[in-house]
């Protein structure tokens, strides 16, 4: 332990949140603190971490500070501490405890250093796996998944998911046609490869494609996915797809007569990829150049097509197989998002670094082969590196545990364009930086920003992100919501009234992501069958009555959570949100209208309406 608590404490002041330093107040040793010490044993590269006792959170005039209020019975702590980490653990932890004074007062720094990877996963022996085993992500502590179970049995060399066989299926689910496909793709890719002279069952081995179990070859799950039937992908992966998915505004829901259109992608990996490639590119806006010296004009999308082909490799590439789910391609009036089951194996502020972490080895080596992918973690380099060439807005990346999923975000707005340089003119008369004006002009286009936000469309780390969101704040340009990782900023008193109809804020009107609306009355419009159901009710309904009411209600509009207490006669709203709505979107039944920002104050509610009710293609 190398760090004083006076240089610890100055990093979180300057940051307001760390990934290697927690605070807690420290009266005890309670589960909170040990979740701490099991997710910094845990998390794999980073080092372990320090916990600071005796310091406290606190909401000062500007937002949040940390302030010291000191430990009373530091001897006692300390002793509390190293025997938890001793008893409570499947294995051992010996943190390195240190006391110091700090402000005239007492408090203890313990170093968790990070354990050896035959040792992990390291968990709190009452939860057990996987729950026990939590990860440090970000500034938070996470509960473990199944996926982070292989993450940190990796040491110990376990199979991962795309290797394991599949019990129900045989040689004949496997596709000839797909075969032939790699093998052409491959023959491009490299002429001169020794597997392009094997038979088929010798190349779908050597490919982990199919084991011998029990003397028979049997496909793996990585066997179907790239070269299944049909028949065996719907019948072993029923929400393994690809759906295309067309909206005619900026929000999820904007006109409930007329959703969305949907175009559904089911096929081997290889083909799927190459059909929803295409799918977004005939959809794109064009853009023609003539350039110098040439007589043939050249057409371009909006997106640049290797950006889209990135995009599309990298969400089938890392998404969960485990998860039942389909990988979502919303194309927005001005943006393009794909979301995908199953969060990052990378730390977001280590994504577009070099190595790469994927939970699905075969797949990618597959891929790789052909020149679909890379396998070096150069995939999100090149997005940004592509974005930022043809002068657009870089993509940004949210990895969200809960629900389980992958976002990537790309906005088709052209950046600092002169309408853009008008605007923000307008806005201030300081000077701002091309990294703050290009903060500014993401929250015009998305309604707000977060530190991850800033970093990923700056590629900057978290302490200069910090340091110029609040200095737009000191403008008044931002004002900062939530608190600790959920802290975001939305357009402050001095951003401009987006209603107003002088030319320098017309830009900002047309373009905003999440203008004001007018909503109905909550009671408005619900039909008469309905509003009996709810009345039916009672005061304690059962679980499938209330969440039955819920589907119905956000069937019809969307809905905040306050507005559904209201119309159903609940009083508490903090209650229906963790009971109910939270466990609705996490299981997909229910949708955010803005699903970019979860903490949103304009968050509303809608009903996840199934594939049959959309206008549907299938290919």
């Amino acid at each position: 332990m190398d760090r004083s608590a006076e240089d610890l404490l100055r990093e979180l002041r300057a940051v307001d949140e760390s990934v290697q330093i927690e605070v807690k107040k420290g009266s005890k040793v309670d589960r909170s603190i040990l979740e701490t010490v099991c997710a910094y044993a845990n998390e794999p590269g980073l080092g372990g971490g320090y916990l600071m006792l005796g310091i406290e959170r606190d909401r000062d005039l500007f937002g949040y500070t940390y302030e010291v209020c000191g430990v009373a019975d530091p001897d006692k702590i300390q002793s509390e501490l190293v025997t938890q980490c001793a008893a409570t653990l499947n294995r051992p932890i010996r943190p390195q405890v240190s006391v110091e004074r700090l402000n005239g007062k007492t408090v203890v720094i313990a170093y968790i250093p990070e354990s050896s990877p035959t040792d992990k996963p390291v968990y709190i022996t009452s939860l057990g796996l996987p729950r026990g085993a939590f990860r440090r992500v970000g500034p938070t502590d996470q509960e473990g998944t199944d996926d982070d179970l292989i993450a940190l049995y990796s040491g110990h060399q376990i199979d991962t998911y795309d290797a394991s066989v599949i019990s129900d299926a045989d040689m004949s689910d496997i596709d000839l046609n797909a075969i032939n496909d790699y093998r052409q793709m491959r023959n491009r890719a490299n002429p001169d490869a020794e597997e392009l002279n094997w038979s088929n069952e010798d190349l779908l081995r050597a490919l982990g494609c199919i084991r011998i179990d029990n003397g028979t070859p049997k496909p793996t799950v990585a066997g179907v996915l790239l070269f299944g039937t049909s028949i065996a992908l719907r019948r072993c992966f029923p929400m393994m797809r690809i759906d295309y998915i067309r909206i005619p505004g900026r929000q999820w829901v904007e006109n409930p007569d007329h959703r969305f259109d949907t175009l559904e992608i089911r096929s081997p990996l290889l083909t799927a990829i190459r059909k929803a490639s295409n799918a977004i590119s005939e959809d794109m806006l064009k853009s023609f150049s003539l350039p110098e010296g040439s007589l043939v004009r050249e057409e371009e999308t909006v997106l640049p097509s290797r950006v889209i082909r990135e995009a599309v490799v990298n969400a089938v590439m890392h998404r969960s197989y485990r998860i039942q789910g389909a990988i979502q391609i919303i194309r927005y009036a001005n943006r393009l998002e794909i979301r995908n089951p199953g969060h990052s194996l990378k730390a977001e502020e280590q994504l577009g670094e070099p190595g790469s972490e994927t939970r699905n080895p075969r797949l990618a080596a597959v891929l790789h082969e052909v020149n679909v992918a890379e396998t070096k973690g150069s995939g999100i380099r090149a997005m940004r590196e592509l974005m930022i060439q043809h002068n657009l807005l870089p993509p940004t990346f949210e990895s969200d545990r809960r629900p389980d999923q992958f976002v990537a975000t790309f906005l088709f707005h052209h950046f600092l364009g002169a309408e853009d340089l008008v605007w923000l003119s307008a806005l201030t008369k300081e000077l701002l930086s091309d990294e703050e004006a290009r903060a500014l002009v993401f929250v015009r286009e998305l309604g707000a920003i977060d530190n991850a936000a800033y970093r990923a469309i700056n590629r900057t780390d978290t302490l200069d992100a910090s340091t110029h969101l609040r200095r737009l704040r000191g403008l008044d340009l931002l004002v900062m919501k939530g608190s600790g990782s959920r802290t975001y900023y939305v357009p402050g008193s001095a951003f401009g009234n987006p209603h107003q109809s002088q030319d320098n804020t017309h830009h900002l009107q047309t373009n905003t992501h999440h203008p004001p609306q007018e909503y109905p009355p909550p009671l408005e419009g619900i039909p008469y069958p309905l509003r009996q159901k709810i009345a039916e009710a009672g005061t304690k309904p059962r679980q499938d009555v209330v969440r039955g009411i819920i589907r119905d209600l956000c069937m019809l509009r969307s809905f905040s959570s306050e507005e559904l207490c209201e119309v159903m006669g609940r009083r508490d709203t903090k209650d229906l949100v963790r009971s109910h709505l939270t466990p609705m979107r996490d299981s997909g039944e229910l949708s955010y209208t803005i699903p970019e920002m979860p903490n949103h104050p304009d968050q509303r509610y809608v009903t996840t309406v199934p594939q049959t009710n959309a206008q549907e293609g299938s290919v």
